[in-house]
């Protein structure tokens, strides 16, 4: 069952088209990739689907209903939610209220909202740091908060943008096990990433965006060979290093 449908959906910044009739679909149970060079509108597409851009043209659908117009916070209530490429948590809130944030968003009764948002720090191990500000964590922790605020949510589908950059191996590794673990839970997932090991090693499928338009779309094998995607993007290092699934 699809839960989201985008349909010939657009978007200009003046003279730059950053987004051009882009068809997306994510289904129940699936975890996408959305790939492509930097510029390539990849954020603009996601800014559309959760609400804080209005498309030019084209519908966006989630759970059958078009949702175009409808604020951030309306999107948000009905499942579909969102990291941001760059971390900004409240920085003299603790982690637990940072993500109680996120919780009441669902849960508007306040004692349920806390017992949510510890739920949720616990299970992406953040739990010995419930009572730290948010100004001390680490960029590992702080992007686990950003994901843990999306989580309180209590999404039918996950937008992830960008949550593995800047971190290293052990770190990334820590956030693609936490990753399938919401998955696991029943949660859908589009990602943005360009660690491409991790992209190819959690999607499903993978959409790949170039000039704002859809160039290519498959499994990751097929699609790290796809001459285009190569060419775009990839480099011919990826010819031969598509992972199993």
């Amino acid at each position: 069952m699809s839960l989201l449908e985008a349909r010939g959906i657009s978007k200009r910044f003046g003279g730059v088209q950053a987004v051009t009739a882009l068809d997306l679909d994510v289904t129940e149970g699936e975890i996408v990739g959305l790939i492509g060079p930097n510029g390539a509108g990849k954020t603009t597409a996601f800014n559309l689907l959760s609400g804080f851009l209005p498309p030019d043209a084209g519908e966006i659908r989630f759970r059958g209903r078009s949702v175009v117009g409808w604020k951030p916070h309306a999107i948000c209530a009905v499942g579909l939610a969102r990291t941001f490429q760059i971390v900004r948590p409240f920085p003299r809130l603790s982690v637990l209220d940072n993500v109680l944030v996120g919780a009441l968003a669902r849960h508007p009764r306040a004692d349920q909202a806390r017992a949510r948002a510890r739920e949720v720090i616990d299970r992406l191990g953040l739990g010995a740091k419930a009572a730290a500000p948010a100004s001390g964590l680490t960029l590992a922790e702080r992007k686990r908060v950003e994901l843990a605020r999306a989580v309180a949510t209590g999404p039918a589908l996950l937008l992830l943008d960008e949550v593995m950059a800047g971190l290293n191996p052990t770190e990334i590794a820590t956030l693609v096990g936490l990753i399938r673990d919401i998955h696991a839970g029943g949660v859908s997932i589009l990602l943005i990433e360009h660690n491409m090991r991790a992209v190819m090693t959690l999607s499903h499928r993978v959409v790949v965006l170039s000039f704002g338009e859809r160039v290519a779309e498959g499994p990751p094998a097929a699609i790290a060979r796809h001459p285009r995607v190569i060419e775009a993007y990839l480099g011919e290092e990826y010819v031969d290093a598509a992972p199993a699934r």
